[in-house]
């Protein structure tokens, strides 16, 4: 009989309607966990399946502090604890500083920074009570390295990795491990979708995006949102009691350097 890894464990995934949410909210509920699923909207295309795990869902704007402590109370109120909190909402913006205005780095920071923040602060409240926790915060590429193309949501990913090495650090004594994974391009995400239909030629703008890493690029395919998933399970499983303030690439190697001429 398969032991499942998370039985017994209570977990809340924000951004959880599509893409790397949405394929997290199913791994953890199929190993076991109670999965409360948070996003903005709803994709009626996950009622079927959400209800076959027992995942719940939760409409929630991570930039609004209220709505996270909505969450949570529902959490406790239901499950009466939090073992696990995957912060995935995230927008991309790509634009110069010069055309960035004040709502543009709203918008981004607070959805990608404050957001995060705010999860940590509810989550950690909780799990110092419960004797520990985990939490993962999905970063991205260019929370390792700035990008020239989009410097807001660099910023905002690299100050998300931060964040995690920072309270790992001051949260460790409570036996909570916070990590972060920072993909490359993954497929099949709102946001990928977005800038694919942005693109004057999409298939060319897919392959680049597929070139810009090169085990991508030998592979011949983008990174799946199940593939984030996993590493997430892994962050939050026993198997990681001893890793927190790591952060994870899953980039294909994109943040290596510059690579090899083909």
């Amino acid at each position: 009989m398969h032991n499942k890894l998370l039985t017994g464990r209570t977990a809340v995934v924000t951004g959880a309607s599509d893409g790397i949410g949405r394929a997290t909210s199913l791994l953890l509920a199929e190993q076991g966990a109670r999965v409360f699923a948070a996003d903005i909207r709803q994709n009626p295309e996950n009622q079927t399946v959400f209800s076959e795990l027992d995942i719940s869902f939760q409409i929630c704007d991570v930039r609004q502090e209220s709505d996270l402590q909505r969450v949570f109370a529902e959490v406790i109120s239901t499950s009466g604890r939090v073992d696990i909190l995957v912060n995935n909402a995230g927008v991309g913006m790509v634009k110069q500083i010069t055309d960035v205005t004040e709502a543009d780095w709203n918008s981004c920071i607070d959805t990608n920074l404050k957001g995060p923040f705010f999860g940590c602060k509810h989550a950690i409240g909780q799990m110092q009570k419960n004797g520990g926790g985990a939490i993962v915060n999905i970063a991205s590429n260019a929370g390792i390295l700035p990008r020239a193309h989009d410097p807001v949501y660099s910023i905002s990913k690299l100050a998300l990795v931060g964040l995690t090495k920072s309270l790992a650090l001051c949260h460790a004594r409570d036996r909570i491990r916070i990590n972060a994974v920072c993909p490359g391009p993954v497929g099949d995400t709102g946001m990928i979708r977005e800038d694919i239909a942005r693109a004057d030629d999409p298939e060319a703008f897919t392959q680049s995006l597929i070139d810009a890493s090169p085990l991508a690029k030998a592979c011949e395919r983008m990174i799946s949102p199940r593939e984030i998933a996993e590493a997430v399970l892994y962050l939050v499983s026993d198997a990681a009691q001893m890793v927190t303030g790591t952060i994870v690439a899953i980039d294909g190697g994109k943040s290596l350097g510059v690579p090899p001429k083909s």
